[in-house]
């Protein structure tokens, strides 16, 4: 295997595929990228048995030259630090004695052991005759607008993923840890031909997103009995599907509401941000919420450090009041998913589900359970 390659174009698909490299990973090989040189092109793979990552770079005769074909194992800490501090515009990678690695440029010279491609797991990445099609963008604001709901607690796993409930043309996707609900809605430019249930890790999601574009268009989605396969352009990114029945979260959502408060966004945020400096838990960080007519009063105490009270203007859809607290932290964390200028905040309650909702994007809905005082 020989090869001539422009350093900005290894490095860009380097950064992608090494995010599935695990140093904890109890096979060594799963520790280095496989490179496989075949057909003017250079498929790249990682894998740590959660995820798989492969890309591929087609060869061209001013960025990427071709000498030879093979494959070979390289160690994914050593081959990325390599090509990052390299200054040269272009890296020569080529193996000499089957399992010798040489990387050179005009005055460096690197040599690394490498390993057989024998001992990397046979990996198919197959793709599904059926698949479902969504634009990046809009795959983007999914996990932005719904990952962080999901519960860290390994007790109860299928809280830690994301739920994809696909129905025709009708995506519907949750994420809840117990305690809030985070809810999108899209409808997909063509039907799918199945319909489909599916919880996938938030952490393996929100890898995928972070190295994907909105630029990058359709992402194609091949869905497995136990694995979901994510394609687009010359990206694939594999995780396995967690196992069990997601709850029914349709039942936390509240019908109707009490009274509507509709206010600023931001001012919201702030204002919460504000309150919660005094909280004196910062897992619970309970804040009190009440209205008094159009005033919307915000505050928080603590034995230990004092209290806070602020106060803002709303406008409410009826005369009726409320009192009811909560996380700030959850709070702040729903607020933060909307792109909206206002929001409308339902309470049906004292004890009952808070909804964020907006007349601006009606595709999402955020829910945070109240927490009692007394």
């Amino acid at each position: 295997m020989k090869l001539t390659i422009k350093k900005e174009l290894l490095l860009n698909a380097l950064n992608k595929v090494s995010k599935a490299i695990s140093t904890k990973n109890l096979i060594p090989v799963l520790a280095g990228i496989k490179f496989e040189v075949k057909k003017k092109r250079l498929i790249l793979t990682a894998s740590d048995n959660d995820i798989t990552i492969q890309t591929m770079i087609e060869a061209n005769d001013d960025d990427f030259k071709i000498e030879s074909e093979g494959s070979i194992i390289i160690q994914g800490k050593y081959i990325l630090d390599i090509v990052r501090k390299l200054p040269d515009q272009y890296i020569n990678i080529e193996v000499v004695d089957e399992l010798k690695i040489l990387i050179y440029t005009e005055n460096s010279e690197f040599n690394l052991n490498g390993i057989s491609e024998s001992e990397y797991p046979n990996i198919g990445l197959e793709e599904s005759k059926k698949k479902v099609h969504i634009k990046a963008s809009i795959f983007k604001d999914i996990v932005n607008q719904t990952a962080f709901a999901a519960s860290n607690e390994e007790s109860k796993p299928v809280l830690t993923g994301i739920n994809f409930n696909i129905v025709g043309d009708v995506l519907e996707c949750n994420s809840t840890d117990s305690y809030r609900l985070a809810r999108k809605v899209v409808k997909l430019e063509s039907a799918s031909e199945e319909n489909y249930n599916i919880v996938i890790p938030s952490h393996n999601i929100l890898e995928f997103s972070r190295i994907i574009d909105d630029e990058d268009g359709d992402i194609e989605l091949h869905v497995f009995n136990n694995k979901i396969l994510f394609k687009t352009g010359n990206l694939k990114f594999e995780s396995r599907l967690i196992n069990g029945t997601y709850p029914n979260t349709s039942n936390l959502l509240p019908e109707d509401s009490n009274l509507i408060v509709s206010t600023n966004l931001n001012a919201f945020y702030d204002v919460i941000d504000r309150v919660s400096i005094l909280t004196s838990d910062k897992e619970k960080n309970i804040v009190t919420l009440e209205t008094k007519g159009d005033i919307l009063v915000l505050k928080s105490s603590s034995v230990e450090i004092g209290r806070v009270e602020e106060k803002m203007p709303i406008t409410k859809n009826n005369d009726e009041d409320i009192k009811i607290s909560f996380s700030a932290k959850y709070m702040m964390e729903a607020l933060k998913s909307f792109s909206t200028e206002t929001v409308d905040i339902h309470f049906v309650g004292e004890i009952k589900p808070i909804l964020i909702k907006s007349s601006e994007d009606e595709t999402l809905t955020q829910l945070v359970l109240p927490i009692r005082t007394y």
